[in-house]
């Protein structure tokens, strides 16, 4: 697929059918999630990669009730069905540290010196390269947040450290014909270039 169609192209899937997707394709979306640019190639980022049922089902009981399990609106519904679950997660460690060695100068790990926390900003780049391979693999992906109440069931399901932090979460599946429904972008307009570009300062030529 041309790197274009890719772009425009993607889009967030709530839907999935309800089979297994090819391990090569996932493979090369986390493989590229690798080649997402980070702050002093600091590389803060780590994937947990569910992939099995009871893995993926593991999850959801991470991050949801059985109430919701047993009722699913049509949101949980159609995102049940995802046969992979990956869960990016950030370190900031690994900045503080990185930015502490010679030659970047810096003596201290003080966080203050990050105006933004790019060790967010990074893996949700890697993120995005995630959801661009799915879309050239002819599959479908969806990004989104964990419920903060949820967080520390997630990490305690999951093991994982307190050096990196979820991010997010992201399904993988096969499309089904209504996958992208009723996303945002059937209700909203998507805003035109000429609103967004400010060439020469906001408000130059005004």
């Amino acid at each position: 697929m041309e790197f274009q169609q890719v772009v425009d192209q993607r889009r967030m899937i709530r839907h999935y059918a309800d089979r297994p997707v090819d391990p090569g394709a996932v493979q090369r979306a986390l493989r590229n999630a690798t080649r997402a640019p980070s702050a002093g190639f600091s590389q803060g980022w780590a994937f947990v990669l569910l992939d099995q049922p009871d893995d993926v089902r593991r999850y959801w009981e991470a991050t949801t009730t059985p109430e919701q399990r047993a009722r699913p609106d049509s949101w949980l519904r159609g995102m049940l069905t995802a046969p992979v679950v990956v869960i990016p997660c950030s370190s900031k460690a690994a900045y503080l540290d990185r930015y502490a060695e010679g030659d970047k100068g810096w003596t201290d790990k003080d966080e203050a010196r990050w105006p933004m926390p790019f060790w967010h900003m990074d893996t949700a780049m890697a993120s995005l390269l995630i959801l661009q391979t799915v879309v050239d693999e002819g599959l479908g992906a969806l990004f989104f947040g964990i419920p903060p109440e949820r967080i520390g069931d997630v990490r305690r399901e999951f093991a994982i450290p307190d050096s990196h932090d979820p991010i997010g979460a992201i399904t993988i599946g096969h499309l089904t014909d209504d996958a992208g429904a009723p996303g945002s972008p059937s209700r909203r307009r998507r805003t035109p270039l000429d609103e967004l570009v400010h060439r020469g300062g906001w408000n130059a030529g005004v």
